[in-house]
């Protein structure tokens, strides 16, 4: 994390003729440093870009410029979410690069919050709503326009191939890092499930978000509907079906123990095909339970093969947090595995209902 001090200089690339006030950390997300710039008009969002997960910054800007320009084209009573503005430099740039670092400035969404957990049917609806009509916005945007910006980001295989090559060098010692060791041999056919159904054609690449998981849906602090949607620097062509297995990790997890909660996914499933059902093929339906259980299993992965690396990839604060990550991730996989029949019970009528009304 950057000095504070160091950081005004920064700020000021992006204010013209405003004055910075005050810098705050701003969220806790994983990848990029993020603050809150208080001006003396608009406060802004300020963020250092992770090079070393976005190693071509530039791609990242061009793809958030494409998808505003995108969203502006739209009438605008269609559009019910936002999605932050790209400043510009006083010099008329995306972005602004010192030593190596790059900067950029965002509009700051105001009068809105992030949740940690879903708390009420409500919230789950409107979680659904959020990346069914997210998807649905972009469902006319032609997915090359798009960079690719994380090459391999959701192909689960690769992630199955780099922990192999991680772990084969490692000594598994622990009961924890025996349990994901056991846990990745006992799943690891599933980790071509989505990518294999895209080469046979039968599901389509689309634009994805990448990233949707609960607290980057903001909602407004008064109606407590959702208003925004941010962290794009994911958006990519890719399979909606990772988004949703994504959103439906990140907002059906229970906790102490850790599970699944199959009635919140119903309520978030059924506001997400509202939106979403409109371009969904049959073959989308039949690999929603595998998106679903593939997501956190990959997830899980990734925290395992990061914290056997030594943490390069994922932030902690304290040694062994990736490997905690890892256990929680593969015991959300196995509550939704013990409850397959139910899920894909539930998958079934809600695709009867949708398409029965198209």
């Amino acid at each position: 994390m950057p000095a504070f001090d160091s950081l005004f200089p920064i700020a000021r690339q992006f204010t013209k003729n405003q004055a910075v006030i005050d810098i705050q950390p701003l969220g806790n997300g994983l990848i990029n440093d993020t603050f809150l710039v208080m001006t003396n008009s608009l406060p802004f969002v300020l963020q250092r870009i992770n090079t070393t997960v976005f190693p071509q910054p530039a791609l990242i800007m061009e793809n958030l410029l494409t998808l505003n320009r995108h969203l502006r084209q739209k009438n605008a009573d269609s559009v019910k979410l936002r999605v932050p503005d790209v400043l510009s430099t006083v010099e008329s740039n995306s972005y602004y690069e010192k030593e190596g670092d790059y900067w950029r400035a965002l509009s700051f969404i105001d009068n809105t919050e992030s949740l940690e957990v879903i708390g009420n049917a409500h919230e789950a609806a409107q979680a659904g709503f959020a990346l069914g009509h997210f998807h649905r916005l972009l469902s006319d945007l032609d997915p090359v326009t798009l960079h690719d910006t994380l090459p391999g980001f959701h192909i689960t295989p690769n992630y199955l191939s780099r922990y192999d090559q991680v772990s084969a060098g490692t000594r598994i010692s622990s009961p924890e890092n025996r349990y994901c060791a056991d846990f990745i041999d006992w799943l690891r056919h599933i980790a071509d499930d989505l990518e294999a159904a895209k080469q046979r054609g039968l599901l389509t690449l689309r634009v994805m978000h990448g990233d949707p998981k609960l607290n980057n849906f903001l909602f407004d602090r008064h109606s407590k509907t959702v208003a925004g949607i941010v962290d794009l620097d994911t958006v990519k062509p890719g399979l909606v079906h990772y988004d949703i297995g994504d959103c439906l990790r990140s907002c059906c997890q229970t906790t102490d123990p850790v599970g699944f909660d199959t009635d919140r996914c119903a309520v978030i499933l059924e506001s997400y095909l509202a939106e979403a059902g409109a371009f969904f093929s049959a073959s989308d339906y039949d690999y929603l339970y595998p998106a679903i259980r593939l997501i956190p299993f990959e997830l899980g992965i990734r925290f395992f093969t990061d914290h056997l690396d030594g943490d390069r990839y994922f932030k902690v604060t304290e040694p062994g947090q990736n490997l905690r990550r890892a256990v929680e991730q593969f015991r959300l996989c196995d509550s939704i595995t013990q409850q397959e029949s139910a899920i894909r019970q539930l998958i079934a009528r809600l695709k009867k209902q949708t398409m029965g009304t198209r």
